[in-house]
């Protein structure tokens, strides 16, 4: 919250820059660069999306969504890092076992997963998201094994699946006492009430649905990499801060057609929980790559999927994909060459007592 609250302030320091022409003058700041903050992250997501543009085989994708039940997202709320490890590791697991089965694909195949923990509303709803392409390599690496046109894998055999794997993870962790439980949840600490929990938790159905993109795999990439260096929600849903609350537009998935985007407004304190709950554990990975795609194997694999399906290498899909961005060093009124003239770095410290920090002015004779 702290690195949100500087970001792009005097506090973490600038550059002031002077158009060639026209001497306009302009303040930059710089950013926290948090991995959370809503303005920061953007060359980062971008390098993300256009690696993995690079890596797309000409077949068919798939988008596969993993959700939790509310009961279980609760589990969640209060051990964030242990159930959201577990949310990937029985997703992945799920589909890789299925395809590699012989009665469904027989393939080996690769997964793209991010970690989604919000709703529209940021809500606490965590689910993973899947890329996976509609095929993999056979067992011996010698040809690809593509799926049917549409049809990638039983949905319901993949979440009943998952839904047995994640709950024996789960009962593992509280069996190790690996797990937290506070307020309305403190009675799920004994033994006997997790067990007939976790009974309970067997009879449902839990959501899990596979389809094919609508417009292709780099929609769904594109969709993906907002979020991918980022929580929650992004500046442009904002409609207004003032003493009311903050106003916020939102998605209501129970309503078909335009009416479903509307406008909420929350109490700032309540705004800023719902955004907090969101930012992972420090050091969690919230992009995790299986199967193909693994970062141990992904550049050998890649290239023998290539050389399957007869496709360019990769350096040529690379060369394509990377259009390189233009810096915005054109002056806004008349279009000349923006020269930095002065550095400031930042006045922030843990220790208020620091003397001010230096303001550094750069010879541009």
């Amino acid at each position: 919250m702290s690195a949100i609250e500087r970001c792009r302030t005097a506090a973490l320091g600038g550059h002031v820059a002077r158009c060639e022409g026209c001497a306009h003058t302009a303040v930059s700041f710089n950013s926290c660069r948090n991995r959370s903050c809503p303005k920061c992250q953007g060359s980062a997501a971008r390098k993300w999306l256009t690696e993995r543009e690079a890596e797309l085989l000409e077949v068919g994708y798939f988008h596969v969504v993993f959700t939790l039940p509310a009961a279980v997202a609760d589990i969640a709320w209060q051990n964030k890092a242990a159930v959201y490890d577990m949310l990937f590791k029985a997703a992945a697991e799920a589909v890789l076992t299925i395809a590699a089965d012989p009665r469904h694909l027989g393939a080996r195949i690769g997964i793209t997963a991010v970690l989604h923990t919000w709703g529209s509303a940021m809500t606490h709803h965590p689910h993973i998201h899947m890329i996976v392409p509609g095929g993999g390599l056979s067992a011996d690496g010698t040809r690809w094994i593509t799926c049917r046109p549409g049809f990638f894998l039983p949905v319901r055999v993949l979440s009943r699946l998952f839904r047995r794997l994640f709950l024996g993870m789960l009962a593992a962790a509280h069996a190790e006492d690996r797990l937290v439980f506070f307020g309305a949840l403190e009675t799920l600490a004994v033994p006997r009430a997790f067990a007939a929990f976790v009974k309970r938790q067997r009879r449902i159905d839990w959501v899990t649905y596979a389809k094919a993109p609508f417009a292709g795999p780099k929609q769904v990439l594109a969709y993906l990499a907002r979020y991918t260096h980022r929580i929650a929600i992004s500046n442009r849903r904002l409609i207004r801060a003032d003493a009311d609350g903050v106003t916020f537009t939102y998605k209501d998935y129970r309503v078909d057609g335009p009416g479903r985007f509307k406008a909420m407004t929350l109490a700032t304190h309540e705004f800023i929980r719902r955004f907090l709950m969101h930012v992972p554990p420090k050091g969690f990975h919230r992009i995790r790559h299986y199967g193909l795609l693994a970062n141990g194997n992904r550049k050998a694999m890649v290239a023998k999927a290539r050389e399957l399906l007869a496709m360019a290498p990769r350096e040529a899909a690379v060369a394509a994909t990377c259009v390189p961005r233009p810096l915005p060093c054109c002056c806004p009124r008349c279009g000349g060459r923006m020269i930095i003239t002065m550095v400031f770095v930042h006045n922030w410290a843990p220790d208020p007592r620091a003397p001010p920090a230096p303001v550094v002015r750069l010879d541009t004779s």
